[in-house]
């Protein structure tokens, strides 16, 4: 019950700043109608000419607000599985062979993409990645997990020694906030693999977060040898 008391003040408030009703014209009415009424039938606090349009603007932007929102629920990018997370990240980063992105998806709890974020882009064969820079949009979007994602522009398909030491310091610094990195998809060509899949995604924290940049380079040397799991996906 204090919790209702306590947002249907906060609603009271809002609508007074935001039209000038008074609070006492706003209270007294809500004290035996429903304080909804005040937005959809507003002529029942008797509003001036001012405080009505203000109100019909609050509508205005309630019915967009909601149009919008429905309509990003209905073209949410879900991920169910490797397969899928690979598919979506190879659709975006497939045939770059001109240099290497390493591109950030931040979830909600359902695995949902909250933001898709470009974090680096750099040469032919060599990236560097800023994990502070990661942590504040993790921290922006306030997600549950975070998805990596990068193309190696000469086509392998194997996770490098380096990707395996970046992803370690990236879960070094989100396993203490209760961020989740689900996988690190390496996208060759038009085809993907799964670190998750492959066994190499590290899970738990080894060392204390580390924020220096990160030098990520696809040298075919430094690659861990494992059975792919990849697919090719149709375009």
């Amino acid at each position: 019950m204090a919790t209702k008391a306590k947002y249907s003040d906060s609603f009271f408030q809002s609508l007074n700043k935001l039209t000038g009703i008074p609070m006492s014209k706003l209270k007294n009415y809500a004290k035996e109608n429903n304080p909804f009424n005040i937005l959809e039938h507003p002529g029942v606090v008797e509003p001036s000419d001012k405080q009505l349009e203000k109100i019909n603007k609050l509508n205005e932007f309630i019915a967009s607000y909601n149009v919008l929102k429905l309509d990003q629920e209905n073209e949410k990018i879900t991920f169910k599985s490797p397969n899928d997370s690979g598919k979506y990240f190879a659709s975006l980063l497939g045939g770059v062979k001109d240099k290497e992105r390493f591109l950030v998806a931040f979830l909600d709890n359902s695995n949902s993409i909250i933001e898709l974020r470009t974090v680096s882009q750099g040469t032919t064969n060599m990236a560097v990645v800023y994990p502070r820079e990661i942590l504040k949009m993790a921290l922006a979007n306030d997600c549950s997990s975070i998805m990596l994602s990068h193309n190696h522009p000469g086509g392998s398909l194997k996770a490098s020694s380096e990707d395996i030491a970046l992803t370690q310091r990236i879960v070094d610094i989100f396993r203490p906030l209760d961020i989740k990195v689900l996988d690190h998809i390496i996208v060759g060509g038009y085809s993907f693999s799964s670190m998750a899949e492959n066994g190499v995604l590290p899970n738990d924290r080894m060392d204390v977060a580390n924020y220096e940049p990160i030098k990520l380079s696809a040298a075919e040397e430094n690659q861990v040898e494992y059975t792919s799991v990849d697919e090719e996906i149709e375009l």
